[in-house]
């Protein structure tokens, strides 16, 4: 998987990148364009050399991502021996990018969206739809192979907003690694068949 989305060579990646930290930190509406600039040692003048507005900061950082994470699922889910091993990547891509260097980018998509203006949001709808027929292709092959019994829209639903709950509670470099918690989860979707 990606581990970096920003370029540090790049003064437009660099923008995206402080932007996603600062969104992150402070929520979109508390950035202020001066704030970004400082944070990579540019004025707002020169900021505007390379992004019109801040929303359109806010928009680079989640085409970014939605693109990487979609990119990185298909590569996934390819790699992926059978259906289990492919539910185990829906959940692995999620939490890799809800806890690993993407962390940011991805906070910023799970939780800004609605910053975007609604122009800006249809534009980015059909990488989520994409990522997401991944994830209902999946979940339609567990349900008739017999591994999960819940509706597939619901499941997603479910295991998509539990995954991204972990971003309010789980620690990187704990106990639990991505691995251990992408089992975990694995587990209370498709439990492993026990022996008698």
């Amino acid at each position: 998987m990606r581990a970096e989305l920003f370029d540090p060579d790049i003064p437009r990646d660099r923008l995206l990148a402080a932007g996603a930290r600062l969104f992150r930190r402070q929520g979109f509406r508390a950035t202020t364009v001066r704030a970004i600039g400082a944070e990579i040692g540019l004025l707002s003048g020169s900021l505007f050399h390379h992004v019109r507005s801040k929303e359109e900061i806010l928009f680079g950082v989640m085409e970014r991502v939605i693109g990487a994470m979609l990119d990185d699922l298909r590569a996934g889910l390819s790699a992926a021996g059978d259906t289990r091993a492919r539910l185990r990547a829906l959940i692995a891509v999620e939490l890799t990018y809800l806890h690993g260097p993407c962390a940011d980018a991805t906070a910023v998509l799970f939780h800004e969206w609605r910053a975007l203006s609604p122009e800006r949001q249809a534009v980015l709808l059909s990488g989520r739809e994409a990522y997401f027929a991944l994830w209902h292709e999946v979940l339609e092959r567990a349900r008739a192979e017999g591994l999960t019994r819940a509706e597939p829209a619901v499941l997603r639903q479910f295991l998509h907003g539990a995954l991204a709950w972990t971003s309010f509670w789980y620690q990187p470099g704990g106990a639990l690694d991505i691995d251990a918690l992408s089992e975990q989860a694995l587990a209370m979707v498709a439990p492993p068949e026990v022996s008698p």
